[in-house]
């Protein structure tokens, strides 16, 4: 590419820095702050107490592997948090006792370090308490964006909540507030919907429920995360950059964090991504170091008055910093760094670099200011019982199920089945609760778990049975063994692996093809299609999916995300109601838009198969559908 003269370059590129600042910030709507006096004077009071080294400490938040509560006293640690695959004792089954046992240890240490004031503990809690074995686990955000009900989210984030302090800790990293503007993008499932709007209302709801009874011990922190623009990501790369102008950065993927704001959000998390300025070209870099963004827009513009803090180790990628050395995030507005492992070292050259003016006290002091206005916002000591029960809510999770689900195309009068159907069940997903929870359950990505790990969990299959009898239903994990002509109705059910951050991307070339992606299941959906029986096909999956061949082949399909524990909440739509009840038919309707072709990322698309809002009740009478176009030889790959 042609280069500018040396002079020249230097020219726009100043012009452009002293221009961009205000553009962007003044993209944003200008907010008052709201701070109560009577925090704000005990903030000040405890401040003073503190020394340098206790306040680095403060800011400094490790993970519960690489720390113990001899470690919190000595440093001052004034949070940590647990990963995915972070348990009490590194035991997958610990009881809501042990993790409060291990949380009552790090608090007392604290407590002894900093009197007065005390530790939090942050947790992904994104579908429910997910790391802890027994909890109800909700359908993902994908799924809960397809109800479109606030009040649902709302009561969601109570019982999250509630099951968050059973355990003794206090911070939920949750909701994510993406816009996803490309599909591939493996945490498409954690995004409410593509249309900003819709991201606002419930992000909003989903803040207001987890932080409901902050003060009196039954509410959790929320987080809105990852700030800014992590579903917009170019191709969508997980950590990538995402191009935008001002004005788009600020109306559609600041669209969550206004609503986040307007429910009183404490904490912010930044994003591991980057921004490009699509109106001028200019490259802003690492959310982690972007002091535009973290301070003159969220910090000053927007008034926000709680916390951010850093993702996993993102200090790591702003340039000229390591995991365990970054002046330049805590300098562009960073309060809280997670530093899971290497945390002392992170510590010690923190000390060194405000000691050396690299770090100025004023900042070091304004990040401390932030946590201490969270903390004492909150009451720290818990309301909630540590009992398993504390950590379940299947009836709301239930009805999440079952308002979620997307019937897309139906045959009239096949659903609901009968209560007394036999039905033939294909489909080894069918019985698998990881792939009915997705990522993010009991563990980071899902996968290295059973159905023994899920003990309150039901699975599709183990629902129909209870609903129709044992004798009425017959598993047939890959359709070979079973005759559907015997049998009232197959249900057939697909699904993606479970997977989370990075390994959930499609990568480059790579399409969305459903039968090419997982070839075995599409496999036993043909052996059973047009045998006899009509076939009732599920998907499960954490992003829409070229399925057109797929819905050919079925005389029902539907869109059912990843629903977690609750697999009654499927059954309640598949087959009739109870004497007496009437079946409520599906009301859940896309979040996104469905896509037409296998390479047909965008949610932009003009031309979707499916668009958002769509989706049939089941209650029609209409003739069916015609066949989905399919393409006569899809590509393998995809253009770049």
């Amino acid at each position: 590419m042609r280069q500018l003269p040396l002079a020249l370059a230097l020219l726009l590129a100043t012009t452009a820095g002293a221009a961009e600042p205000d553009a962007i910030v003044n993209a944003w709507p200008a907010r008052q702050p709201v701070r109560d006096p009577a925090v704000e004077a005990k903030v000040e009071a405890a401040l003073k107490t503190l020394t340098l080294r206790q306040k680095v400490g403060q800011i400094v938040q490790p993970e519960i592997r690489a720390i113990t509560p001899d470690e919190v006293r000595d440093y001052g640690i004034g949070t940590v948090l647990n990963g995915g695959g972070g348990w009490p004792d590194m035991d997958k089954a610990a009881t809501p006792a042990q993790w409060r046992a291990l949380s009552e240890k790090f608090q007392a240490a604290a407590l002894q370090a900093t009197p007065g004031i005390p530790l939090i503990w942050g947790t992904d809690a994104v579908h429910g308490h997910n790391n802890v074995r027994g909890a109800t686990l909700f359908p993902h955000n994908i799924g809960l964006g397809a109800t479109r009900n606030a009040d649902l989210v709302r009561d969601i984030g109570r019982a999250t909540a509630r099951a968050v302090r059973a355990t003794g800790l206090h911070w939920a990293f949750a909701p994510t507030l993406a816009v996803v503007q490309d599909v591939r993008w493996g945490r498409t499932y954690e995004s409410y919907s593509a249309d900003p709007a819709l991201v606002r209302r419930l992000g909003q709801a989903a803040v207001e429920g987890l932080q409901d009874g902050l003060k009196d011990g039954r509410g959790v922190l929320a987080t809105a995360k990852h700030y800014v623009a992590d579903g917009g990501t170019r191709r969508g790369i997980d950590q990538g950059v995402a191009h935008a102008s001002p004005t788009e950065l600020a109306n559609v993927h600041g669209a969550g964090y206004l609503g986040a704001l307007d429910a009183g959000v404490l904490t912010v998390m930044a994003s591991f991504s980057s921004w490009t300025d699509s109106a001028d070209y200019v490259e802003h870099g690492k959310m982690h170091g972007n002091k535009t963004l973290l301070t003159d827009v969220l910090k000053q513009r927007l008034a926000f008055d709680g916390l951010i803090v850093s993702d996993w180790d993102g200090q790591a990628q702003v340039p000229g910093c390591t995991a365990e050395d970054c002046p330049a995030t805590i300098n562009a507005g960073m309060d809280i760094v997670m530093v899971p492992f290497k945390w002392k070292e992170f510590y010690a050259n923190t000390v060194r670099a405000v000691e050396q003016g690299r770090i100025p006290m004023a900042r070091l002091d304004d990040a401390v200011r932030r946590i201490l206005r969270v903390k004492f916002s909150m009451s720290v000591p818990t309301a909630v019982p540590a009992t398993v029960e504390a950590l379940q809510a299947p009836e709301l999770a239930r009805r999440a199920v079952r308002e979620s689900l997307v019937l897309l195309k139906h045959k009239p009068g096949l659903l609901p089945l009968k209560g007394t159907a036999r039905v033939l069940v294909v489909g080894e997903a069918a019985d698998d609760m990881k792939r009915q929870a997705g990522g993010w359950s009991v563990t980071w990505q899902g996968r290295d778990t059973s159905n023994a790990d899920y003990p309150q969990a039901t699975t599709l299959l183990a629902a129909l049975r209870q609903r129709l009898g044992e004798a009425q239903v017959t598993f047939d994990a890959d359709g070979s063994k079973s005759d559907p002509a015997r049998f009232d109705a197959v249900v057939a059910v697909l699904a993606e692996e479970p997977y989370a951050e990075g390994e959930g991307d499609v990568r480059l070339t790579e399409n969305l093809r459903f039968s090419r992606r997982h070839p075995k299941d599409a496999a036993v959906l043909q052996k059973v299609a047009g045998r006899g029986a009509p076939v009732v096909t599920l998907l499960y999956s954490g992003r829409p999916l070229y399925v057109n061949d797929m819905a050919n082949k079925s005389d029902a399909f539907i869109a059912a995300w990843l629903p977690g524990s609750e697999g009654a909440g499927m059954v309640d739509l598949l087959v009739e109601s109870g004497v007496g009840k009437a079946w409520p038919g599906f009301t859940g309707r896309l979040s996104f838009p469905w896509p037409a072709g296998p390479c047909q990322f965008s949610t932009r698309d003009a031309k979707p198969q499916w668009p958002l809002g769509a989706g049939l009740s089941g209650k029609e009478t209409t003739a069916a559908a015609r066949p989905l176009p399919e393409l006569a030889d899809p590509p393998a790959l995809c253009p770049l």
